[in-house]
């Protein structure tokens, strides 16, 4: 897998997977540059530069802003995993049904991990998955946040009923978000951008949450409101502490 980008090359050498090598354009002489080449050359990184032509055939964006790192692909989490992580607090989950989109998944990705969301649950097929397109517009956020990939969507809401979490689905129709509690164990269920939640799933759900919408557009981007939900509940979950 190829991550490229420099915010997303630089939070990949933060973690502990391994990278086979690093490819660096020449000339590039800046602080962010040299925090790359310290990060790298601390962890015994081969690092190759290469002019400007020669890096730029190796992308695969064409927006590698001067980095690409080569590294194994992307590791999924297991569901057992993240909620052996969040056993002794109350959890918060994002759960993707159906969400195709690679900009839109990325995005979700970046801003669950700026609200310290605990994990995401995203479906084994028909959905977007990790790839090293969705690390760079995740600004390399993927590679600190846990992220299932599992087979059956509606049988992991099963598994997260049984482990105290409350299944909230975020669609029209619903409860006012702001007068709806988000504290506790919580799961949030974005449905894809032009089906919405399927419906068996949304029956799977405890309640529904709707964002008010005032203009003439009934709807919002997935990742947008993702951001809105996430950030409304973490709003809540602080002023609770």
């Amino acid at each position: 897998m190829k991550v490229e980008g420099r915010n997303a090359v630089f939070e990949l050498l933060k973690t502990d997977k391994t990278v086979d090598k690093l490819l660096v354009e020449n000339g590039q002489k800046d602080d962010a540059c040299r925090r790359i080449l310290a990060l790298a050359k601390d962890k015994k990184i081969k690092v190759q530069f290469l002019d400007r032509t020669a890096l730029y055939k190796e992308s695969e964006t064409g927006r590698c802003q001067g980095f690409i790192a080569y590294t194994t692909d992307y590791e999924y989490a297991d569901l057992a995993d993240i909620l052996s992580a969040t056993q002794e607090k109350d959890g918060f989950i994002v759960l993707l049904a159906g969400v195709e989109d690679p900009h839109n998944l990325g995005s979700v990705i970046r801003v669950c991990e700026c609200a310290g969301v605990d994990g995401i649950i995203i479906p084994a097929r028909r959905a977007a998955t990790v790839t090293d397109n969705v690390l760079r517009i995740s600004e390399g956020a993927a590679n600190h946040m846990k992220i299932a990939r599992v087979t059956n969507v509606n049988a992991a809401i099963d598994t997260l009923k049984d482990a105290g979490y409350w299944i909230t689905g975020a669609e029209l129709g619903g409860e006012d978000i702001y007068r709806a509690d988000l504290t506790g164990k919580l799961c949030v269920v974005i449905g894809g951008e032009d089906t919405g939640i399927p419906r068996l799933t949304k029956e799977k759900c405890d309640r529904v949450v709707t964002l008010p919408v005032m203009g003439k557009v009934n709807s919002l981007n997935a990742s947008v409101a993702c951001g809105i939900v996430v950030y409304e509940a973490l709003r809540q979950r602080r002023a609770k502490k």
